[in-house]
């Protein structure tokens, strides 16, 4: 039952890999980083129940990763609503410099 977790794990990881390297929307970069987090806490909560000591413990640490990642989604379109504010676009290339 294990491998396929960590199958449909990889699996997530890799399509949000491709998403966060390959797209240049911020939005897209974003949701990409986020189903990155998501494989991960998936992995946490498969070792967590089918592991060598089954316990508790993947799921706490997936809590604390779905809170970081709560954090992060809102400071990251908190950010890119204000990039965008100030160029009118949410394409990353365009965000090479800090100022105009």
């Amino acid at each position: 039952m294990l491998p396929s977790y960590l199958t449909v794990a990889a699996i997530l990881f890799c399509i949000g890999l491709y998403g966060a390297l390959v797209k240049r929307n911020a939005i897209i970069v974003l949701l990409s980083l986020e189903l990155m987090l998501n494989a991960v806490n998936l992995n946490l909560v498969a070792f967590s129940k089918y592991g060598v000591v089954p316990s508790l413990t993947g799921q706490i640490f997936s809590l604390f990763t779905i809170t970081v990642a709560a954090a992060e989604a809102a400071i990251g379109v908190a950010i890119l609503f204000a990039l965008f504010r100030l160029r009118g676009t949410v394409n990353v290339d365009e965000f090479d410099k800090m100022r105009r």
